[in-house]
């Protein structure tokens, strides 16, 4: 499977849940989004112990068949798009994680995640 990983999921991977630690082994592909890279680089600078979640995000994205994605001109598309879906449906949901989606939808990816929110997103694939 080919997924693209949320903050919240790297989280749990930090902390050991074995669940996802084996989920993210066995992942053909797992794409760390600019978007959550950001949101776990501005925890690291808060948290009490954020170099140690600094030095895990490193040392995952060095590991094989992790990659980071960043936005492009087909990516701001998918995001208008969404952002107009969500809002025309009444079920808006974090900017943040519009970019997310809309970064799913252009590689094709499957949303790794714990936010319920992106089930107002049927077209596009998510596992918990």
């Amino acid at each position: 499977m080919r997924l693209l990983i949320d903050s919240n999921r790297f989280i749990d991977f930090c902390s050991g849940d074995p669940e996802v630690v084996s989920r993210l082994e066995t992942a053909a592909l797992v794409v760390v989004p600019f978007v959550v890279l950001a949101e776990i680089r501005v925890a690291s600078l808060l948290l009490k112990h954020g170099d140690v979640q600094a030095r895990m995000l490193t040392e995952f994205l060095h590991q094989p068949g992790v990659r980071t994605v960043h936005s492009t001109d087909v990516t701001t598309h998918h995001c208008a798009a969404l952002y107009v879906h969500l809002r025309k449906q009444g079920t808006p949901i974090p900017t943040n994680d519009i970019w997310i989606a809309a970064l799913a939808l252009e590689h094709s990816l499957v949303i790794y995640t714990r936010d319920a929110h992106f089930d107002h997103l049927p077209q596009i694939p998510k596992i918990r």
